[in-house]
């Protein structure tokens, strides 16, 4: 309203910043370059808008490297739509999950068909996939969980490992005190109402 004094125009021309780029629309799985397949879902996740969804999905030698957002179409479809287009074993999954509606049973029965029916090697969890999911993956997965965040850069190969900050060790996942603090935080701060039963859990993980 400011830009136009309260009348705008019924068509906005714009320019483009990129005037000499070449840009396609991603309307369908798409291999953009040999091994790289961008993989497009369209879906809802409990109460969410129906959204379309890009993921990555990199065939490797080790198999199939899925980068995911925030899996808004649920993270066992683009699982399967991954590996239906590569047709190669999921090595790792990195990424947004979306977990934070599920509950504790639904997230059970994600993380089972993610490591028992999809057969994941590793997963990197991140974001909106929750405090309680990720407690549970790392349960699920053990030391094929691999903690990832803002900055890391993920070493990939037969083992996936972490590289760490100047001067420290590879980290393969969190250690114990890293789940201590977390723990306590999470009980201590403004979501602890909403834990419900989850946070005696996470009390008697504590312990």
């Amino acid at each position: 309203m400011r830009y136009f004094d309260g009348k705008p125009p019924e068509t906005l021309r714009f320019g483009s910043p990129w005037p000499e780029g070449n840009f396609t629309w991603v309307s369908k799985t798409t291999e953009v370059a040999p091994g790289f397949h961008l993989i497009l879902l369209q879906g809802t996740w409990g109460a969410d808008l129906e959204v379309k969804e890009i993921s990555l999905a990199i065939d490797t030698a080790d198999g199939i490297v899925l980068i995911v957002g925030c899996s808004h179409t649920t993270i066992e479809k683009i699982v399967d739509a991954a590996k239906t287009t590569i047709n190669k074993p999921i090595h790792l999954v990195l990424g947004g999950t979306h977990l934070l509606p599920a509950t504790n049973d639904q997230i059970k029965s994600i993380a089972a068909s993610l490591h028992d029916k999809w057969s994941v090697h590793y997963i990197a969890p991140v974001h909106c996939t929750g405090e309680i999911a990720f407690a549970i993956l790392k349960e699920m997965f053990g030391e094929r969980y691999v903690y990832a965040g803002l900055g890391t850069t993920v070493l990939l190969g037969p083992k996936v490992t972490v590289k760490a900050e100047a001067g420290q060790p590879d980290k393969k996942a969190m250690d114990e005190e890293d789940f201590r603090t977390y723990r306590q935080a999470m009980m201590q701060g403004p979501f602890r109402a909403l834990l419900g039963e989850d946070n005696k859990r996470l009390a008697q993980m504590d312990q």
